[in-house]
């Protein structure tokens, strides 16, 4: 499995605040109206995704540590709390998780850019246009806060390097 790509991220925004620009530019006066709360779920799913990473992270950090060879071979040291073992399935469906939410995140972020580059310049010509610039702002700090919490529980869930080396002890 390999890492997303940031650059993947940015064309798929670009491209969708460019068509959703159009979209909304053409069939503005017919839309519903966005309220603000529209956008909430995906900021809710982001604050959701960075507690798990951080939950994760200290999780293999004390898994890390209690296996490291530098504590086995002090001790004196006390005995550390019983360490709750990952499963390594749990892991690679929450980097699959945050691979998907990256994608989401970053096509939803296109979108709310889209919206905010045809209502931002009509703030002063249509009543509509600041609850929806609102909005649309709301849109673009949620869907760009589940992007950054996609990517850092990627970057949570990716096996860290070897310490030493793998054939170190093998005879040939």
């Amino acid at each position: 499995m390999t890492p997303v790509r940031r650059r993947d991220l940015v064309v798929l925004a670009a491209g969708l605040a460019v068509a959703s620009w159009l979209l909304v530019r053409s069939l503005y006066g017919e839309m519903p109206a966005l309220d603000w709360w529209l956008p909430v779920p995906l900021g809710v799913l982001g604050v959701g995704e960075a507690l798990g990473a951080r939950t994760l992270r200290s999780r293999l950090a004390a898994l890390r540590e209690a296996r490291s060879p530098r504590r086995q071979e002090q001790p004196q040291q006390p005995a550390p709390a019983m360490v709750r073992p990952v499963e390594p399935l749990l892991v690679a469906r929450l980097a699959m998780l945050a691979q998907a939410s990256a994608y989401v995140g970053s096509i939803v972020t296109g979108i709310w850019v889209g919206v905010l580059a045809h209502v931002g310049p009509a703030l002063g010509r249509l009543q509509a246009a600041t609850g929806d610039s609102v909005t649309a702002l709301l849109g673009i700090a949620c869907a760009g806060g589940l992007v950054w919490a996609a990517l850092f529980l990627e970057s949570v869930c990716r096996v860290p390097p070897e310490d030493h080396d793998p054939t170190q002890g093998a005879s040939a």
